[in-house]
């Protein structure tokens, strides 16, 4: 069991790649008005997510396209749950029963929390989750490259549908090294038995799609590696951003 509050940080490198696209801004990747780089926490959280779907277990807020139980909302998966729907008896049904159920059937409702709440139901529930995280933000500013792209086949037949020389833009971060820092409540996680398994799999979940690394000593390591456009990185600018890591 946990008996204090733990506090983590993870790092994550995106290198020639849109870490995060911001639909209000031409899908360009996110960022700040300091230059530096953005990943929100919802993106953080639906990539912990499709990779814990990955590995087989069973997720609430599911992406439509990748829907593995063949409900097309998240009543219809609340509404078709057998557990859940013997506990469900309209205003006299037990709230700690149902949020109970619901931690016990699906991994990211007992990590992040979710809120039960939809039209024509007599009952809402809200479940909250031991696991908090942050956004995450680059440690320097990033180069945002963009190019023109050009659309290569007509989706339709026809006069009125677009032409095959359609222009688009593509857009992508050259080299950005993110952090994001979050926390686990030990309160509530004492409610979550199964939090411990999902501890254990989050070593797993790093391994491919997050990298947890200890600041000091590994990010040097990261920074020494980085090439950025027009060469290498200086040691007194590795020095600057490492710096300024550890006073974040």
């Amino acid at each position: 069991m946990l008996n204090h509050k733990i506090d983590f940080s993870v790092i994550i490198t995106a290198t020639n790649a849109n870490p995060n696209g911001d639909p209000l801004n031409g899908n360009r990747p996110r960022e700040a008005f300091d230059g530096c780089g953005e990943i929100s926490d919802v993106c953080i959280k639906r990539k912990i997510r499709n990779r814990l779907q990955d590995m087989g277990e069973k997720i609430f807020v599911q992406s439509d396209d990748r829907c593995d139980d063949g409900c097309d909302s998240l009543h219809a998966r609340v509404s078709q749950n057998e557990k859940i729907k013997a506990i469900s008896k309209g205003k006299n049904t037990d709230r700690s029963a149902f949020a109970a159920a619901a931690c016990e059937e699906w991994i990211d409702v007992r990590s992040f929390g979710q809120v039960f709440a939809f039209k024509g139901d007599a009952v809402s529930v809200g479940v909250r989750g031991p696991v908090s995280i942050q956004q995450a933000v680059s440690v320097s500013p990033v180069d945002i490259v963009s190019m023109q792209i050009t659309k290569s086949v007509n989706g339709e037949s026809g006069k009125e549908s677009k032409a095959s020389d359609t222009m688009g833009m593509k857009h992508r971060v050259t080299f950005g090294l993110y952090v994001v820092h979050g926390s686990i409540n030990c309160q509530l996680a004492e409610k979550q038995d199964s939090l411990q398994k999902m501890l254990k799999k989050s070593r797993l979940l790093c391994v491919h799609c997050l990298k947890m690394t200890h600041p000091l000593q590994d990010l040097r390591e990261v920074w020494r590696s980085a090439v950025f456009t027009g060469g290498s990185m200086t040691a007194k600018r590795r020095s600057i951003v490492l710096q300024r890591f550890i006073v974040h």
